[in-house]
């Protein structure tokens, strides 16, 4: 999955079918299941003082808030292919750069959407000042961008190849 604007977060067919089945999960058997630890715990008493009661009901908003987010983001994705395996930086790449040229001090990215991540791969966004710098550039080329505290950082990009899950 990979985000390319605000408006549209582009996705695999792989990724959209993981995350619609996830929201399908937390829509239907988790939603009851919560309802049903709540429901319990009130059945113990004094709300004020019930701690089970009280988690339970955090936990149904974290999971409120979980529903409503991947289902914005599914009403906005735009299903497609993976990108193409041509070494030129886009969202959906898997990138690693090198910093200020020192091929010993890299970094290994997912350019695109967290939520196409797995495991410890680190995501950074198109739209943030690293992703707006190398997307559209080829492996072995030099890019600049701002940092928060206003110095510039240069990266070499050493390989881009599309994310596989």
């Amino acid at each position: 999955m990979t985000q390319t604007s605000d408006n549209v977060t582009w996705l695999t067919q792989e990724a959209y079918n993981q995350l619609r089945a996830e929201l399908e999960h937390l829509s239907g058997p988790a939603r009851a299941e919560i309802a049903q630890k709540i429901e319990q715990a009130r059945e113990e008493g004094d709300l004020k003082e019930n701690a089970g009661y009280h988690a339970a009901r955090e936990e149904q908003g974290k999971m409120e808030l979980r529903i409503r987010q991947l289902t914005q983001l599914l009403e906005r994705a735009k299903v497609g292919e993976a990108p193409a395996d041509n070494g030129v930086v886009g969202p959906g790449m898997v990138v690693t750069i090198a910093f200020d040229g020192d091929e010993d001090d890299t970094a290994t990215f997912l350019l695109g959407s967290r939520e196409a991540a797995s495991g410890d791969l680190e995501t950074y966004s198109p739209q943030s000042p690293l992703g707006r710098a190398i997307d559209g550039r080829s492996v072995g080329d030099d890019a600049t961008y701002e940092l928060p505290n206003g110095r510039k950082a240069s990266v070499r990009i050493l390989s881009a190849k599309p994310y596989t899950g």
